[in-house]
């Protein structure tokens, strides 16, 4: 017996391909039990017809050939366990999701999906300073310029700022320690994201402490360095922070600047107009994909959180 094929029937015979793509729009603002509740369908036939969804977006986006790539990993569960996205930066859309963990044979497998020709049009691929991300990228891509991305490098600052806020509040004793006490969030953010409290608690935290009060306004400046057009005057303006590093006995800072010296290329690369891409779009997907694995209280079907990643910055259909 042969079965004629309806073109308007989803890969379920029981639904059409309307009704399962309209479940895949529910299910971009909400869960699938949300919707198998709200639907009056079983779970596993509200996920399959998400994952119908999900596939159809997937191939009318069409083959990627990126020409800036940015390359990021995610913690999928509890034990070390990742896998790296990687994402058109251009098209500001996730293009691969994989790997076993974050080793240089796990990025491989996306340059082996890529493909030699489409290779060749990678010009720019910005990652954090971890290691096996950049050697695998200077041999499957070796004409690609490698930048390190802005936040995890301020990431590690804010990382020394902290720990000078720890060893300032055991030093201190008493009545001292009260203004630095719970002040972790206030040295950390920016002044302008601050609430008028938060404004406040930093001006009178900065009053109080010298050595915090120096350590704020030093991290503050760095930010500045992505802000140069030329190599030259970034590389002016970096020698003359670390020199004001000297006598203030802030050696968390001393440590940053050494691993900032180790990583100058990576970092200088952002200075040549070419390369002044938006930095900010790894580090959204970061926050969307949390929020994914939030909403579903962890995903058990991998090949479902791959769908979600790949699909979750482009339009519905």
């Amino acid at each position: 017996m042969k079965r004629e094929k309806v073109a308007f029937l989803a890969d379920s015979p029981f639904y059409t391909k309307r009704f399962a793509y309209y479940v895949g729009r529910r299910c971009e603002t909400a869960t699938v039990k949300d919707i198998a509740k709200e639907l009056r369908l079983d779970w596993k036939t509200v996920n399959a017809l998400e994952k119908q969804y999900m596939r159809e977006k997937l191939r009318r986006a069409g083959t990627p050939r990126p020409k800036t790539i940015g390359i990021d990993e995610i913690s999928i569960r509890k034990g070390h366990s990742y896998r790296i996205v990687v994402s058109d930066l251009e098209r500001r859309r996730p293009i691969w999701f994989g790997g076993t963990d974050r080793s240089e044979e796990s990025l491989k497998l996306f340059y082996e999906w890529l493909g030699p020709a489409k290779i060749k049009g990678i010009r720019l691929a910005v990652m954090d300073m971890w290691k096996p991300f950049e050697n695998a990228t200077r041999e499957h891509a070796p004409q690609a310029a490698i930048l390190y991305d802005k936040f995890h490098v301020l990431r590690h600052l804010n990382e020394a700022m902290d720990k000078i806020r720890k060893s300032e509040y055991y030093r201190l004793s008493g009545d001292d320690r009260k203004f630095i006490k719970g002040q972790k969030y206030t040295l950390l953010s920016h002044r302008e994201n601050l609430s008028t409290d938060g404004r406040k608690a930093l001006k009178t935290l900065l009053a109080a402490n010298k050595r915090l009060n120096t350590a704020y306004v030093l991290k503050e400046q760095f930010g500045q360095l992505w802000d140069y057009q030329l190599e030259a005057w970034a590389r002016k303006f970096f020698e003359n922070w670390k020199a004001s590093l000297k006598w203030q006995r802030l050696k968390p800072y001393e440590k940053f600047a050494e691993m900032i010296e180790r990583h100058w290329d990576g970092i200088a690369t952002f200075c040549k107009p070419e390369n002044k891409v938006s930095l900010g779009f790894v580090e959204g997907l970061n926050n969307k994909i949390r929020v994914i694995q939030r909403r579903a209280y962890g995903l058990r079907d991998e090949e479902y959180l791959r769908l979600k990643v790949l699909t979750c910055m482009l339009p519905p259909l």
